[in-house]
């Protein structure tokens, strides 16, 4: 399984290193130095490189983009995304 981490703080580090144990491939963008350490990191819009990528999984980390509607345009194209839409989103934003 392919996964794609979108973030590039700690808390998607964790993820990442939680996801490696069982993922085939976790790639991240854009990531951060140290993440690239362990990590495949991919500069760039975070819509197009996951449409680029095609992951099993989408794993959203940052408030902002889940409030910017980022999780329901790739659920529009099809992919599985872990995070909530734009609404939910806004509860917590």
């Amino acid at each position: 399984m392919k996964v794609l981490v979108i973030g590039a703080g700690a808390r998607e580090h964790a993820l990442a290193w939680k996801l490696a144990q069982e993922a085939d491939e976790v790639v991240l963008a854009p990531g951060n130095a140290g993440i690239a350490r362990e990590f495949r990191c991919v500069a760039g819009d975070a819509f197009a490189v996951a449409l680029a990528e095609r992951p099993d999984l989408v794993v959203v980390g940052p408030e902002d983009p889940l409030i910017a509607g980022l999780a329901d345009r790739l659920r529009e194209e099809g992919l599985l995304v872990f995070g909530p839409g734009a609404e939910g989103a806004r509860l917590e934003g």
